[in-house]
């Protein structure tokens, strides 16, 4: 038998699940009418591991993600990776180290020009260039590296998450069909390395959709990397305007074999052009996900 794993990302916390499972199946649903098909799955075929609020609880401080970032940076790996994401992003929408002077010093005027993460000004100012360059960047951003830095660098963020993920996967006499999104495409590439290390387990195919994987700060922090042993296909999808999906996953950005199917052309025509609705009703994402459900 078949199963539908659907693995979120950020910014989901303090949702009903089972809403939110249904908004991801509307808007597949969406993009499989395109094709004149439907979900071919009922409701129990459909597995939907919440961890929104675990994601929440464990990134502290809720007023001001921007200081979280500073704070959680508290030992060296933490700060580079979150000094080579805020300087990869603001590289990405066009913004200088000229610019972010220039906010540090309009804060404060009186001020040192500190650099790096462990300077909350510095952090606030590179996000201000950020969003004057991608408007609506700023909160996308500052939430996406905390989160990302947490997961990556903390051992018990990520068992946590993990765990409740495992919950979604039954019998190893089961296909699961594994479709992620944003910060939920990283969880799901660790946890389906881990699968394959217990060997047994069949993914036919493993969709990531926004996907961070291709930046650089991330990659290496996943190597060795390599193609899940238990995946069969992998196919990524993403707009070239989505802020957090910078990079194409092809053998420059993420070279594994065999190869990842790539596809960088999507039209996600959310305001902010990364949410889960504008991939899952694309016309050739939502097809590939019915034929792998066959």
């Amino acid at each position: 038998m078949k199963k539908l794993v659907l693995i979120h990302g950020r910014s989901q916390h303090d949702k009903d699940a089972a809403r939110l499972k249904q908004s991801w199946v509307d808007a597949l649903d969406k993009g499989l009418q395109k094709s004149a098909v439907t979900v071919p799955l009922t409701d129990d075929g459909i597995r939907f591991p919440y961890y929104g609020n675990t994601l929440r609880d464990m990134c502290e401080g809720k007023d001001d993600v921007a200081e979280v970032i500073v704070k959680g940076a508290q030992d060296a790996e933490g700060r580079e990776l979150l000094d080579e994401l805020l300087l990869t992003y603001l590289d990405a929408v066009g913004g200088s180290d000229e610019e972010v002077e220039d906010e540090m010093a309009a804060a404060a005027p009186n001020a040192a020009i500190e650099r790096g993460p462990q300077n909350w000004g510095w952090v606030q100012a590179v996000l201000r260039v950020i969003d004057k360059h991608t408007p609506g960047g700023k909160a996308m951003i500052e939430l996406v590296t905390n989160d990302v830095h947490q997961y990556l660098d903390k051992d018990t963020f990520r068992t946590r998450i993990e765990a409740g993920i495992r919950g979604a996967f039954g019998s190893k006499d089961d296909d699961y069909i594994v479709v992620s999104h944003s910060l939920g495409t990283i969880v799901a590439y660790k946890f389906l390395q881990a699968l394959s290390a217990e060997g047994g387990w069949r993914v036919p195919l493993f969709v990531t959709l926004g996907s961070p994987l291709g930046i650089r700060a991330i990659r290496k922090r996943l190597r060795p990397i390599s193609h899940p042993a238990c995946v069969g296909q992998w196919f990524n999808a993403r707009d070239p305007d989505d802020v957090v999906a910078l990079y194409a996953l092809n053998s420059d950005n993420f070279g594994v074999t065999p190869a990842i199917t790539d596809k960088s052309n999507v039209d996600n025509w959310t305001d902010n052009q990364h949410s889960i609705d504008g991939y899952l009703d694309d016309k050739e994402v939502a097809k590939r996900i019915y034929d792998a459900l066959l």
